[in-house]
């Protein structure tokens, strides 16, 4: 049985899970980008080179600037920017099949300080997050991520990443999923911070211990279930994103901790310091920071009244 497969975004992460899903030989896949230099070469070089260079994907896998391409789709990933979720997927979602099943893969919040999912307009809906870089994904490492949803939507999920080399875990809580992918980052930068004032595996792990308990209180704020921490979005993914140097929330954490500047580069640690804004605001207006302290510490600092030194001080005692 074959699978028609729409990749909505190109990007590094989107050209990444086509190459996996690739393996699969069922899968017939298509990757939807709204830049016509990559579509070009994708069909004709068999390459993603803005962001992969050198790196050749599979010669089956086809790409386009049509967006009436997800209209016969049995499977739609969204590997698009968050804040384009909504757009995007409102304009495909009076001509889908009925029976199409949708993956989230972008992390955040909407513009509405909401979870995405809840800005997405189909029923047959999924989250799909954990510890992947795209590189490594790309270099075809096995893998690990969490498929949030219906129990019966994961039967289907899954059929589609045999022979990947990625292996899923599952849990009903889509919301969960979600908050985990967002509240990572964040908590990576918090870690990034006193690892690059101690240099220390001591101290990360000291960071990470408290990162977790947070997260898990965090989760049951937000009506989740506090056992979703504990799959591969949850713990996997922050000790991806906290500990590994490939991280770009991490790296500003570093550059922070070593007194250098904050300034954000990139739409992922931006996302990671948005996130740190609307969840401090969240425990701050229920009078709860004093029970998230590293949170806390860490929105006093990027957002006013904390020193380094006061953030450090407040987060290892």
């Amino acid at each position: 049985m074959s699978y028609t497969i729409v990749i909505a975004g190109a990007g590094v992460f989107g050209t990444a899970l086509a190459q996996r899903l690739s393996w699969n030989n069922n899968n017939i896949i298509t990757m939807y980008s709204i830049e016509p230099e990559v579509v070009l070469d994708i069909n004709n070089n068999h390459q993603n080179s803005k962001y992969f260079p050198g790196r050749h994907l599979h010669s089956e896998i086809k790409a386009t600037g049509d967006i009436s391409c997800a209209y016969e789709a049995d499977f739609i990933f969204l590997a698009i920017p968050s804040n384009q979720i909504k757009i995007y997927t409102h304009e495909i979602f009076p001509f889908t099949k009925e029976k199409a099943l949708i993956i989230n893969l972008s992390k955040g919040f909407s513009d509405e300080g909401t979870f995405l999912t809840d800005s997405i307009p189909f029923t047959r809906l999924i989250a799909l997050k954990g510890p992947t870089f795209a590189v490594e994904l790309m270099n075809g490492v096995p893998s690990a991520m969490t498929v949030g949803g219906q129990n019966n939507l994961f039967d289907e999920i899954k059929q589609v990443f045999v022979e990947t080399g990625i292996t899923l875990d599952y849990t009903s809580d889509i919301n969960g999923v979600e908050l985990m992918s967002v509240l990572k980052n964040m908590y990576a930068i918090a870690i990034g911070i006193v690892s690059g004032r101690y240099n220390s595996a001591n101290v990360d792990f000291l960071i990470l211990t408290r990162a977790v308990n947070e997260m898990r209180a965090l989760v049951t704020l937000f009506d989740c279930d506090s056992e979703t921490i504990f799959n591969y979005c949850g713990i996997g993914d922050l000790g991806l994103t906290s500990l590994t140097d490939l991280s770009r929330n991490r790296t500003l954490g570093l550059l922070i901790g070593k007194g250098f500047s904050n300034d954000p580069k990139s739409s992922t640690v931006i996302e990671g310091l948005r996130t740190i804004k609307l969840i401090g605001e969240f425990v701050q207006q229920r009078q709860i920071e004093h029970k998230f302290i590293l949170l806390d510490s860490l929105y006093k600092l990027v957002y006013g009244g904390f020193s380094l030194n006061d953030y450090i001080v407040s987060v290892v005692s």
